[in-house]
């Protein structure tokens, strides 16, 4: 063993054990990732703007609406490819990747799964393309996690629906070419009363505020207003139920959320191991003091783990199993090991950690942000433990 240097962990190490088919996702999405992501990621940061260009380019390689299937015109991908793609994403950017994962999952599976045939078409078909981009509006400045609180309404009119109300921290908002949007149909009937609208960019009544953030600066996020805007009978998902096919959408959209956590984790973890290896303190690398190197293992070990459990939970959705108790445990365990992993880089690195352009930084800004999106992470742990049957 070199004297000045640790021996690098066998990167193999974090991989599960793949079919050839989700290999070779892997190595495409990869592939994908340095040719159109990778050169965009220093000025999407700087600029806090997403680069829309990416949705085009990765329509045509296929890999937008990874989930929809192919008698919908999708990539009829299943669960596992999601969340390979999700991985690799965010293991280069977390920004970048959100915004991809509310156009291909929040802001599509929906019109997928519940649309009609001309909702498809019109909106469907052209976001597997890039050619449109979608958004997902459940989120409000008074209701989060608890969306029987949500307050924008709709009331029926001739020829459609008027909305009022606002949402709140809206993924691609400014940039979308439509948004789903939860409204309150009928009040009264609570959960049930709750409906689901898409609404396009430039309708009347509808204003949309861009949000700047401390993390997943590259991703594109806005507060949205809608005063009295109007939205025609065949732009409506739905009026009644709205609540079951947002919790459907959530659940699968926590498992790829987990999944992004993963590839933010490693990417954290690797800046880690590769500054305790080279930084040396009183004559040897600091990775060499018990106190880091079993930090370190500790880490890979919980990454390791967390990985384990997002393909579990996707290899549920892949089967039909229930799957919801699941998908809580991987979100919550990844997206809280992201969070650790990106404190300890951050540590690590110590005086070095505080520059601005420091990588580990923006790794511990991007993955606090995580345990809050898709339910937060005590809403994960009420899941699982009504799941337990508490």
């Amino acid at each position: 063993m070199s004297a000045t240097r640790l021996p690098s962990m066998d990167r193999a190490r974090f991989e599960v054990a793949f079919a050839p088919e989700h290999d070779s996702v892997r190595s495409t999405v990869k592939k994908l990732c340095d040719k159109f992501i990778s050169p965009l990621v220093e000025e999407a940061e700087r600029s806090a703007t997403f680069p829309v260009e990416l949705f085009p380019a990765l329509g045509a390689a296929g890999y937008l609406c990874a989930r929809i299937p192919a008698d919908r015109g999708g990539p009829d991908m299943d669960k596992i490819s999601e969340c390979i793609i999700s991985e690799e994403m965010m293991y280069v950017n977390r920004g970048i990747g959100t915004s991809v994962f509310a156009h291909s999952h929040l802001g599509t599976f929906p019109i997928s799964a519940f649309g009609t045939p001309e909702q498809r078409d019109r909106f469907l078909a052209p976001a597997i393309n890039g050619d449109r981009i979608a958004a997902f509006a459940l989120t409000e400045p008074e209701a989060g996690s608890d969306v029987q609180s949500i307050r924008t309404s709709a009331h029926k009119c001739d020829g459609g629906w008027r909305l009022k109300g606002s949402k709140m921290y809206t993924t691609n908002g400014t940039i979308a070419d439509f948004v789903i949007v939860a409204a309150y149909v009928d009040r009264e009937k609570g959960y049930d009363g709750i409906g689901l609208f898409i609404v396009e960019a430039g309708s009347e009544g509808l204003t949309r505020v861009k949000l700047d953030k401390e993390g997943s600066r590259s991703s594109d996020t806005a507060q949205l207003f809608f005063e009295d805007t109007f939205v025609p009978d065949d732009c409506v998902l739905t009026t009644e139920g709205g609540f079951r096919l947002l919790m459907k959408t959530l659940d699968e959209g926590r498992v790829t959320v987990a999944a992004g956590a993963v590839g933010l984790a490693r990417r954290a973890f690797e800046a880690a191991l590769d500054y305790a290896a080279t930084r040396e303190a009183f004559g040897q690398p600091i990775g060499r003091f018990q106190v880091i190197g079993h930090q370190l293992a500790t880490l890979a070990t919980e990454i390791d783990a967390a990985r384990l459990m997002v393909y579990r939970a996707a290899t549920l959705v892949d089967r039909g199993a229930p799957f919801s108790a699941e998908a809580s445990m991987a979100k919550v365990y990844a997206t809280e090991v992201a969070v650790r992993t990106a404190v300890a880089a951050r540590h690590i690195y110590g005086g070095a950690g505080e520059l601005p352009d420091a990588l580990v930084g923006r790794f511990l800004r991007d993955a606090q942000n995580l345990t809050v999106g898709e339910g937060t992470s005590e809403i994960q742990r009420n899941i699982i433990a009504k799941g337990l049957g508490l």
